[in-house]
């Protein structure tokens, strides 16, 4: 971007990836489901204790959960407006309907107290977003899909590394997609997976991720032959994506050390403006742990928070907004409807800017960043 020296997002490479991705090449194997694939399903199989498969985003994770969902046109499916398009576009796909409920003012995660009122004989699914990396409460929303017979599905898109009451996001619903986007903490320039933490899904997801086909069984010699036997699409990401995954997923550790000095540094300047109630900034609850996914402030108006964004664009700094409700848009009047009044979804929405969040981001770096607040100059 013209006269933007420091951007919002700047992917890190942690040095192992070319290497990874020569050797790949070496083993002679660059479709899917090869060496790299199948290092990566360990580790993340040892992080979240479910059954995980690679796909080529999170996108295709949530359309692999809405196929095995066995979802209906008609269907209901409650979830938060303030999310990604794809969190509702992969259960529109199936004939679904999104139903929007509002959003918590601290954390911006779907409000649990709501969830039960909007349950109706259509609701199949509740689908939750860990906004920013901090868990959604989980307990309660798992509680009220056992008494309603949901599956619950979580859109850990933002939460890798993150927990609730020591469970790993993505661990906890019947279903969860991750993101290995060049945006999230760890990366493979595209990428998801689906985590299926539901033992009655695991044989059809493997299916349903090889076109419909038994050729995982086959690979693994339990079949002779390999067949159309369910739906199912091209899911599998090539073993090129693996190998960028594989060496992220090795620095992960470190990855997360270095994304937490960045939010910290931010925390420790825009905190004491937020308890003078100055600004909104991300809370995280004592029984969740966040994974420094963003970091994100709350103006108190939207022509504050447009200004705001338009100064530090002049200085060289790239803030953006998040997402546009998805109950206001042009699709979600469509194909959703809103349970209630979303108030908090539009209102913070509305506020909201994202800071520059990246590793290689400096003391210097983020001074500049911090200096395009106003009222943090005012406060020194």
């Amino acid at each position: 971007m013209p006269g933007i020296d420091i951007p919002f997002n700047r992917p890190y490479l942690v040095g192992t990836e070319i290497g990874y991705i020569q050797e790949a090449c070496a083993r002679g194997h660059l479709s899917g489901n090869g060496w790299f694939t199948k290092q990566c399903h360990g580790v993340l199989e040892s992080m979240l204790g479910g059954k995980v498969l690679l796909t080529q985003s999170a996108t295709a994770a949530l359309e692999m959960a809405a196929i095995l969902t066995d979802l209906r046109p008609g269907d209901e499916v409650i979830m938060p407006s303030y999310t990604f398009t794809s969190t509702a576009n992969a259960f529109v796909l199936r004939g679904a309907i999104p139903v929007f409920v509002d959003i918590r003012a601290d954390t911006l995660n779907v409000d649990e107290a709501l969830i039960e009122e909007a349950i109706t004989s259509r609701t199949r699914a509740i689908l939750v977003v860990h906004y920013g990396g901090v868990g959604c409460e989980m307990g309660p929303i798992m509680k009220i899909a056992e008494q309603h017979g949901l599956v619950v599905i979580e859109d850990a898109a933002h939460a890798l590394g993150g927990s609730y009451r020591g469970r790993p996001l993505g661990g906890i619903g019947h279903l969860a997609a991750l993101s290995f986007h060049e945006t999230k903490n760890v990366m493979a320039g595209e990428g998801g997976a689906l985590v299926i933490n539901d033992p009655r899904w695991i044989e059809r997801a493997e299916v349903v991720w090889e076109k419909g086909t038994d050729r995982t069984r086959f690979a693994r010699g339990e079949v002779a032959k390999y067949t159309w036997i369910d739906i199912g699409s091209s899911f599998l990401p090539s073993e090129i994506i693996a190998a960028v995954l594989w060496g992220q997923l090795e620095a992960r550790a470190s990855i997360q050390a270095a994304r937490w000095v960045v939010w910290r540094r931010y925390d420790a300047s825009l905190r004491p403006l937020a308890d003078d109630g100055v600004i909104g900034v991300p809370h995280i609850p004592a029984h969740c742990e966040a994974n420094a996914h963003l970091y994100y402030a709350l103006l108190p108006s939207e022509q504050a928070r447009d200004a705001l964004i338009a100064d530090a664009a002049l200085r060289g700094v790239q803030m953006v907004i998040h997402y546009v409700p998805l109950h206001l848009s042009q699709a979600g009047r469509r194909f959703g409807r809103t349970y209630g009044r979303l108030a908090n979804t539009e209102d913070l929405a509305s506020r909201l800017v994202r800071l520059p969040l990246w590793i290689g981001l400096d003391t210097a770096a983020s001074d500049r960043v911090l200096s395009c607040f106003p009222m943090l100059s005012r406060t020194v």
